[in-house]
């Protein structure tokens, strides 16, 4: 027998993760050594484990048997490897957290309700009932387990309404060189502009129906800091159009503007010289449109409610400032689930004190 074991030992000796738990395998192993013999400690050090495991696990996988002795049944106790592992098994089918899907069911109706009313995501609609307060933590879950739940198909919102869900896809940025540019670039940016920490840095772009060149379009200024939209809707695709809006930009918030990024697009060929007594205009690299992520953000945002291919002369203004005021009116994670409009305001009072 110790031959045996002394064989075993040493063709069964493994290295092992630390703290992984003990495979069908290597109760097994356990089995043939503990009947051959060995000690806890010499089954612990042939596996890779610690002694207590071993005598937990002996411990653990007893199973009650019967024997015949003298003619009379007797019981007694044996450790059998596969119903060890069998209750194992089971064991870790019951160690998970109980789901708080029925008590949770008033927070629920309130994700439902503003998913269609507002377009709010499943982290918009929890960071906002946290920074609202309107229910206790046991009364909601968290972001993971919201969307677990609609993976599963308990709420009436599925994938397939997950706008960003269902069109994410890895994007290739290539940068072409010797490109024109309409003005100075990106990297002549103050860096107070590039990592946010000043108000009033926008960027701009113009986001189209049909794409036939005769139609009306949006025009999406966004403040980089407090992801405020301000919308327009234009005649067309030109640089006479997006003048025409930003002269009146310039009347409502010019004395807030402190620099504008654009893109190389024909329509910003004159907005230089438009914003030439308010603020510096800087162009991106050409065929970079990461360098706009906020705007490129917000073009997918009001996308949900202007999908391609939608004729704009069919749109209305007042439809566009509604499009405006449900995105400023939505909280936003980055933003400590304030709303960009709670922030703007804040933002734009504190930049009139100063000035």
């Amino acid at each position: 027998m110790k031959e045996v074991f002394v064989l075993m030992q040493e063709q069964l000796t493994i290295s092992r993760r630390k703290g992984h738990h003990l495979t069908e395998i290597e109760r097994g192993i356990i089995a043939a050594l503990h009947a051959a013999g060995a000690s806890n400690r010499a089954i612990a050090k042939s596996i890779g484990v610690c002694p207590q495991t071993i005598n937990n696990e002996l411990r653990r996988g007893q199973t009650r048997q019967v024997k015949r002795v003298n003619g009379k049944l007797r019981p007694f106790s044996k450790y059998l490897p596969d119903a060890a592992h069998t209750r194992y098994l089971m064991n870790r089918l019951r160690c998970h957290r109980s789901s708080k899907f029925d008590q949770c069911q008033a927070f629920l109706n309130y994700f439902v309700e503003h998913f269609k009313a507002d377009d709010w995501s499943p982290d918009e609609a929890v960071g906002r009932a946290k920074h609202d307060c309107k229910f206790l933590a046991e009364e909601m879950v968290s972001t993971s387990t919201l969307y677990h739940y609609i993976d599963a198909q308990l709420l009436e919102i599925r994938n397939i309404d997950l706008t960003e869900k269902t069109q994410r896809r890895i994007a290739h940025h290539y940068i072409p060189k010797n490109k024109k540019r309409l003005g100075p670039g990106i990297e002549e940016r103050s860096q107070a502009a590039n990592d946010r920490s000043e108000f009033g840095h926008f960027e701009i772009d113009t986001i189209v129906g049909k794409r036939n060149g005769h139609e009306s379009v949006v025009l999406n200024l966004i403040e980089r800091q407090t992801r405020t939209a301000i919308l327009r809707l234009i005649d067309g695709r030109d640089a006479d159009s997006v003048a025409y809006a930003m002269q009146d930009i310039k009347r409502q918030y010019g004395h807030l503007i402190r620099s504008i990024t654009a893109d190389n697009g024909p329509e910003f060929s004159t907005l230089a010289a438009v914003m030439a007594d308010t603020a510096p205009v800087y162009f991106a690299h050409p065929y970079t449109s990461c360098e706009r992520g906020t705007n490129e953000v917000h073009n997918r945002m009001i996308r949900r409610d202007l999908p391609k291919g939608l004729s704009l002369d069919t749109v209305s203004p007042a439809r566009i400032a509604t499009i405006q005021a449900k995105l400023n009116g939505s909280p936003r994670r980055l933003l400590d689930y304030d709303t960009p409009a709670e922030r703007f305001a804040i933002a734009a009072g504190s930049a009139q004190r100063l000035a």
